[in-house]
């Protein structure tokens, strides 16, 4: 919903039976209010929402981004939290915005959609410790909803939580001269090529990222499937080159770690 143009018409009955006028302005004019208020809002809700976008693109380029996004992906739900929902596809579609970024900044918002989503997801009966003493082959464990399993090209995990703090500052902050000027530094600085397996999980009402080993990964991802332990272990023994010795002591170390976290679940 952009602000109103000259193009645009309001019925006759819509400005008598649901907008009335004042002693100052017309309904018409008490609409383009409410019609740029909101879209302001929204626009700021994105920030909000994607301070490290913010942080790889620059603020001129995320919000020509942004603009566009939400003239072509207009929020559809009661809430704000939904509004970046389609920004990964809208901008894998549309990657003349992020130019040479655009590898950076789809990982990026794929990290911070995960985010937003482990926020609220549902939570179920944790599985402990003593859930995983004597586990068949056919034996089938779930994840929490709220964990997202990232395989990204960059490192931007590091860079969101570094956007995030400087955004955070740059809000509460009451010296707004200097603030903008660490944004934009932040903004330049590139990242190498780096792929890394992100788990993005939450704990004790706090957002985490968690970073996994290629195997950890796998097996997280077999169990995501609600593949059988046994087969997802069978499976990452035969695919990993990781010595026999070392991988047993890993999917040990793994498994009490998950647990622990509040990762496993039933099915």
């Amino acid at each position: 919903m952009a602000p109103l143009g000259r193009a645009d018409e309001v019925s006759r009955k819509i400005k008598a039976g649901y907008i009335k006028a004042n002693d100052r302005l017309t309904p018409v004019e008490r609409l383009e209010i409410y019609s740029r208020s909101y879209w302001y809002r929204l626009i700021d809700s994105m920030y909000e929402d994607f301070p490290g976008l913010l942080a790889v693109l620059g603020p001129r380029a995320f919000d020509k981004i942004v603009r566009a996004y939400l003239a072509d992906c207009p929020s559809r739900s009661f809430t704000l939290r939904n509004l970046g929902s389609r920004l990964h596809e809208w901008l894998g579609k549309n990657k003349k915005f992020a130019g040479n970024k655009i590898d950076v900044a789809l990982d990026m918002i794929a990290l911070e959609w995960a985010h937003i989503e482990a926020w609220d997801a549902a939570e179920r009966k944790l599985l402990g410790p003593e859930d995983l003493l004597e586990p068949g082959p056919d034996l089938r464990i779930g994840l929490q909803p709220h964990i997202s399993l990232l395989d990204l090209r960059y490192p931007v995990d590091d860079l969101r939580i570094r956007a995030a703090s400087a955004h955070t500052e740059h809000e509460t902050a009451s010296n707004a001269v200097t603030k903008p000027k660490k944004r934009r530094a932040l903004a330049v600085g590139r990242l190498k090529p780096q792929r890394i397996f992100v788990a993005v999980h939450r704990m004790d009402d706090s957002i985490y990222y968690r970073r996994l080993a290629h195997d950890e990964f796998r097996i997280l991802e077999m169990l995501r499937e609600r593949k059988p332990v046994g087969r997802a272990l069978a499976k990452c023994v035969k695919e990993s080159a990781t010595p026999v010795a070392e991988l047993q002591k890993n999917l040990e170390k793994w498994f009490a770690s998950w647990a622990e976290l509040g990762w496993l679940c039933g099915i």
